[in-house]
């Protein structure tokens, strides 16, 4: 297995390297009281978007530094993919953040610290992961189905639309 591509230096009229200024933004959130990550957002050698966590903050789970750069860039770019863009954050992205990573498709994505660096400050979510793998009915959050033909309507009537936006 070959090594994995390292970030391509940004170019001259860009401030600063983008690890520098995810690594910036985790100062900030450890300075307001969030767990201490940050991430960028890279077009064309152009950071169009920073983002760091902000869960506590605002009463909102899902602020994570991540999450927060790809709504940025997201806006900055009118559009809801990243294409041609590269992520770089502070620390190894964690489940949530993973997936709004893959559902955004950024060309790359680069990162500092390991879940297991995040895992020995307090921030561990290998309950999460371990979570994923159980069947539905041996998770720790109870979850149960019900009223699925009244919700397949919705996914039909989706199916249907000739002129969605499949994403």
């Amino acid at each position: 297995m070959s090594a994995p591509a390292s970030p391509p230096p940004v170019s001259p009229e860009a401030t600063d390297d983008p690890l520098s200024l995810a690594f910036a933004a985790a100062r900030r959130a450890a300075a307001e009281g969030e767990v201490p990550v940050g991430a960028v957002v890279v077009k064309d050698g152009q950071i169009i978007a920073r983002g760091f966590n902000q869960v506590t903050s605002t009463n909102d789970p899902t602020c994570h530094a991540e999450v927060d750069a790809i709504r940025k860039a997201c806006q900055v770019l009118a559009s809801h993919q990243l294409d041609g863009c590269d992520l770089y954050t502070s620390c190894e992205p964690c489940p949530m953040c993973l997936g709004a990573i893959y559902w955004a498709r950024p060309a790359r994505v680069f990162y500092a610290n390991t879940k297991a660096d995040a895992a020995a400050i307090g921030f561990d979510d290998q309950f999460i992961y371990d979570e994923i793998e159980k069947p539905l009915a041996q998770r720790s959050l109870p979850m149960q189905q019900f009223l699925r033909d009244e919700a397949l309507v919705s996914f039909q009537a989706w199916a249907d639309k000739q002129d969605r936006t499949d994403y």
